[in-house]
């Protein structure tokens, strides 16, 4: 049932998923924001009231399988939650979802904050994406130092001539460039531009952690946002994916709940899954819906872009953005949307190395080939049966065949 109600309100079901995914990464202080995510979770919470859902308000401690069961123990009282599906969305705490290998990403850090101020100079009717400009640093050599090896940008958006957002922003590093240089950019600045600031409606404090091992796929806690990787590693984004991703895993658990439950209608047993094994089938579906190889490969693509955005200082950052942004809109909109197949990602990796200039084509040969290599390990599994479904597939035709051949009838001799 609450599977059924998910699929029948994705999308309010997403909103409330982001919200729970978001919360370990980005901190909202004395601000609208924090309560736009509380009303976002109460639309789920009544959306999905009227099919039977019950929202529960708790700390969960840990998870046990057994008997193709899942019981969620909370940390209130020693309560528990039995289910056949549990679905972590809570973010990087990584908690509930395994990994098998070190996960070890790059962070995402921002100081950002909506103020009222006596003007500002960016008109009103744009908003500043990246601006990687640094002659606000010419004061502070040691700053200007740290901006020269470790760059960060200015988003601005600006709802008035008094009121406006900004956000100094590290795009990728590791370890994070820490909150209190962010902060000291971002007033030098506001110095620089003449923003003199009347007051702070807002502060936010971000930190995404990107790219990194994917958690085991499949296992039995199924995943979604943050927690099952879905951050773009090349930037940070995850809402549009995450609004993508949400009603097809709604759909998976719904088609995997009924089918224990199709048996049951036929042969008059449980309506649960009757084994470990079973219910661990069940989840392994919902992960390749999760995790299709198309988005695996996808993924090891962006991932490499991580790794070269890494090794860049400041000039060469510029001179990478240069080219990126030089492509055709339906390149640089795809890479940032996720939204490019791998075989399109290769036509934009090509087309970003043309539109390079000749030192930036050597910076992306020297710093990007052991990022390459990596990716191309990444990528060989994927070329074969990656979860297995064709062997599966193999061993299921394989027993009907039997049957078949234990239920034919003797062949008859006559003389």
């Amino acid at each position: 049932a609450a599977a059924a109600a998910a699929a029948a309100s994705a999308s309010a079901a997403a909103a409330s998923a982001i919200a729970s995914a978001a919360a370990d990464s980005c901190q909202l202080v004395q601000g609208h924001m924090g309560a736009a995510s509380q009303r976002s979770t109460a639309a789920a919470a009544a959306a999905a009231a009227a099919p039977g859902v019950t929202f529960m308000t708790g700390k969960v401690d840990s998870v046990s399988h057994s008997n193709g069961a899942s019981t969620v123990k909370l940390q209130d009282a020693g309560a528990t939650v039995s289910g056949t599906l549990v679905l972590d969305a809570t973010g990087h705490s990584r908690r509930l979802v395994q990994f098998d290998k070190k996960f070890d990403p790059g962070y995402q850090g921002a100081y950002g904050i909506i103020a009222e101020v006596e003007s500002h100079p960016f008109e009103l009717d744009t908003m500043l994406f990246m601006d990687w400009r640094d002659d606000h640093l010419a004061g502070t050599p040691e700053v200007k130092a740290r901006n020269d090896k470790l760059p960060t940008f200015l988003y601005a958006m600006p709802f008035s001539k008094t009121k406006v957002f900004l956000e100094e922003t590290s795009l990728v590093a590791r370890p994070a460039v820490e909150f209190p240089d962010l902060k000291e950019r971002l007033a030098a600045r506001m110095e620089h531009l003449g923003i003199k600031v009347k007051s702070i409606e807002e502060e936010e404090y971000c930190l995404i952690p990107m790219g990194g091992v994917l958690p085991t796929h499949p296992q039995r806690v199924l995943g979604i946002g943050g927690t099952a990787g879905m951050v773009h590693p090349s930037t940070g984004f995850m809402v549009s994916r995450m609004l993508g991703a949400a009603p097809t895993i709604a759909d998976s658990i719904v088609e995997q709940l009924s089918k224990p439950c199709d048996k049951a209608v036929a042969a008059g047993g449980s309506a649960r899954p009757a084994s470990e094994a079973e219910a661990a089938a069940m989840a392994a579906a919902v992960w390749r819906s999760a995790w299709p190889v198309e988005r695996l490969r996808q993924r090891a693509f962006f991932t490499f872009g991580m790794d070269v955005l890494l090794k860049l200082n400041l000039q060469e950052t510029r001179s990478f953005f240069n080219a990126f942004f030089s492509l055709s809109a339906f390149h640089w909109h795809g890479f940032l949307s996720a939204r490019l197949g791998f075989s399109q990602l290769i036509a934009f990796g090509l087309s970003l190395f043309a539109n390079s200039s000749n030192q930036a084509r050597l910076d992306l040969l020297v710093k990007g080939l052991p990022g390459l290599l990596g990716m191309l390990l990444e990528l060989a599994p994927t070329v074969g049966d990656y979860y297995g479904v064709k062997k599966e597939q193999r061993k299921a035709a394989a027993a009907a065949r039997q049957g078949q051949q234990a239920t034919a009838p003797a062949p008859v001799s006559t003389r």
